[in-house]
């Protein structure tokens, strides 16, 4: 599955649990596996009101906490194959509980939880709480925004996401020390209040073609300086996302498609 380029497996959890991260990385490449950004990997619900119970692993084998695009694909999926009726449902994954619509139009929105902007909930190393940091990386000092989404973000303002130097600072940031469980990276361009081009460096992958909690963690420090609405269009290079946020202690809400490529199988 794929929400705007940003490619997935869906696959049921083996009766041995978790994939080895070495079948992972080789299932994860593009030439000689399958390919995909990261695989989500369906359990039953372990908490009562929820349909099913995700979990998120990197193209590196490493497990994370949260992914936004992954989220939505999930629910299109688990709704289909329950032939559930239509309104709210609600799944859990390591985050916590995430709801979840799946509309008429066929875009698929998600609750993706409330932006936490202590430092300790990323972690990131810092003397306290602050809109702003300044980090050295790659040999230069850079000015970022950091927030949790469920998962740590890193968020840099650019004048143009087509000359910004993502291949340069996206490593440099996502492994920097003082990100002790690295990050993803954003570079957002801010085009009007609701308007942004975003491009993500994520964690564990590399740059893909569209992430849902880094376009929450792009419009959330974006609002928290004043720059941007309650609601943003987040153009990314697979597409456009829509995400809305009321403000401080409200859930912050990802809409955007969530598309089958293909179903298969393959030997672990």
């Amino acid at each position: 599955m794929h929400g705007l380029g940003n490619d997935f497996i869906v696959f049921d959890a083996p009766a041995s649990g978790a994939l080895a991260p070495e079948t992972l990385r080789r299932l994860a490449d593009r030439h000689t596996g399958i390919g995909f950004d990261q695989a989500l990997m369906l359990e039953p619900p372990r908490k009562a009101g929820t349909v099913v119970y995700y979990r998120i692993f990197n193209a590196d084998g490493g497990e994370v906490e949260q992914c936004g695009n992954g989220a939505r694909c999930v629910a299109s999926f688990v709704r289909q194959r329950l032939a559930l009726p239509p309104g709210e449902i609600v799944m859990d994954s390591p985050a916590g509980p995430i709801r979840a619509r799946v509309r008429d139009d066929g875009l698929v929105s998600v609750a993706m939880g409330v932006p936490n902007f202590d430092p300790a909930s990323l972690p990131f190393e810092a003397s306290g709480e602050s809109y702003i940091y300044p980090l050295q990386a790659a040999g230069t000092e850079v000015e970022i925004g950091a927030v949790s989404i469920g998962n740590p973000h890193a968020v840099l303002r650019v004048t143009s996401v087509d000359s910004a130097p993502v291949d340069r600072l996206g490593p440099a940031i996502e492994k920097h020390a003082r990100f002790p469980r690295r990050t993803n990276v954003g570079f957002m361009e801010v085009l009007a209040p609701d308007h942004i081009r975003l491009r993500v460096f994520e964690r564990g992958t590399g740059e893909t073609r569209a992430c849902g909690t880094g376009a929450c963690g792009a419009v959330a420090v974006g609002r928290r300086h004043g720059l941007l609405g309650e609601e943003v269009k987040v153009d990314l290079p697979g597409g456009r996302l829509i995400v809305q946020w009321a403000g401080p202690g409200e859930q912050i809400w990802l809409t955007g498609p969530a598309e089958t490529a293909f179903e298969g199988s393959t030997t672990p």
